[in-house]
C-alpha cells in the first residue's frame, strides 16, 4: 500500500514522528483512509495487543512491523520506542480499539516523547466514550470522563461520592462481569431516578443503547446478564445546594486526614466527622465505613 513520491505527497509519513492512530471499534469500516496509510507506511506499529492489532492489519492487508507497548512493559517498551523514533523511524501508536491515549498507556508515552522533544500528532476517529455520549440524549455541553471506577473499597467510595455531586455528564466504561455491581453502587450513591444511557457493543451488529433510570438498570440486569463491553452516561446531579457545599477545605484530604484538619479548627471528632461527611456528600455511616477501612 506503500505509495511513491513521499516528498509531494499529502499527508506522508514523515521521519522521527509518533502517530496515535485511531482504530475501529467494532465497525471495520469506520477506519479512515488516512489511518490506513500510516498504518501502512509507518516504520513500525506499537500495540497494546499485538495479537488483536495483527488480525486488523492483515484484514487490510498491511505488513508493518509490530511491536508490543502495554501497561506492564511501558517503561522499557516506551524507552526503546522513543529511542527509534530519535533515530528517525516513524511510528503508528493503535490501542486495542479506538483512540489511544485515553484510559490506556498510550498517555505515558506521549507524555514521554513530549519529554523528549519527539513530535507526536494524532490521527482521530473512533472514541467509545463520545460515540455513547452522542447516543445517551443526555447533555453533551459539558461532560467528564471517568473511565473505570477504581476496585479498592475506598477509592471507589470516594469517586462515587465525588460523582453524585457531579453537574456535568458522566462517562464510565465497565465490563461485562462487572456491570451489575456498578449499577448498583451507582444507584445507591447517586440515588436511582438519576438518568442512565447504557451502550452496549457500540456500532456492532448488536450495539444497544437503553435510556433507563439507575433503578431500572439495576431491575433489569438482575435478571439479564451482561454481555459485551458496556459505556455509562450518567445524567449529571441538579441538586446545586450540595454542589456549592463540595469545594471544601478538605477537598483531596483521606478521611482520617479531613477529621484530624477539622478537630485542629476545635471540632469535637463527632463534629468533625459529621462536617468531613458533608464535605464528601455521604452518610455520617457511609463516611465512617471508609474511616476504618484506612
Amino acid at each position: 500500500m506503500a505509495l511513491h513520491n513521499k516528498g509531494e505527497e499529502k499527508n506522508r509519513v514523515e521521519a522521527g514522528v509518533l502517530y496515535l492512530v485511531a482504530t475501529p471499534i467494532g465497525n471495520l469500516s469506520d477506519i479512515s483512509e488516512r489511518a490506513l496509510k500510516v498504518l501502512a507506511e509507518a516504520d513500525f506499529v506499537a500495540a497494546e495487543d499485538t495479537r488483536n492489532t495483527l488480525r486488523l492489519l492483515s484484514h487490510f492487508e498491511i505488513s508493518t512491523t509490530l511491536v508490543s507497548y502495554h501497561e506492564h512493559n511501558k517503561h522499557e517498551a516506551g524507552e526503546r520506542i522513543c529511542e527509534r523514533l530519535e533515530a528517525g523511524e516513524s511510528c503508528a501508536l493503535v490501542t486495542d480499539a479506538g483512540t489511544p491515549g485515553i484510559s490506556d498507556p498510550g498517555a505515558d508515552l506521549v507524555a514521554l516523547c513530549a519529554d523528549r522533544g519527539i513530535k507526536v500528532t494524532s490521527v482521530p476517529g473512533a472514541c467509545a466514550g463520545i460515540d455513547a455520549l452522542i447516543l445517551s440524549a443526555l447533555p453533551t455541553v459539558r461532560f467528564v470522563f471517568e473511565g473505570f471506577l477504581p476496585m479498592q473499597k475506598k477509592e471507589r467510595a470516594e469517586r462515587l461520592s465525588q460523582i453524585a455531586l457531579e453537574q456535568r455528564t458522566v462517562i464510565l466504561h465497565e465490563a461485562p462481569h462487572k456491570l451489575k455491581t456498578t449499577l448498583s453502587d451507582l444507584a445507591n450513591t447517586l440515588g436511582g431516578d438519576r438518568r442512565i444511557a447504557v451502550c452496549r457493543e457500540l456500532t456492532k451488529l448488536n450495539e444497544e443503547i437503553l435510556r433507563i433510570t439507575l433503578l431500572d438498570a439495576v431491575e433489569l440486569y438482575s435478571e439479564k446478564e451482561p454481555r459485551g463491553e458496556y459505556v455509562l452516561v450518567v445524567e449529571g446531579s441538579s441538586d446545586v445546594a450540595n454542589i456549592k457545599n463540595r469545594a471544601t477545605e478538605t477537598d483531596g484530604m483521606t478521611a482520617s486526614a479531613a477529621v484530624a484538619y477539622y478537630e485542629k479548627k476545635g471540632m469535637t471528632k463527632k463534629e468533625a466527622m459529621k462536617r468531613s461527611a458533608e464535605d464528601r456528600g455521604m452518610s455520617r455511616n457511609e463516611f465512617y465505613k471508609i474511616l476504618l477501612e484506612e
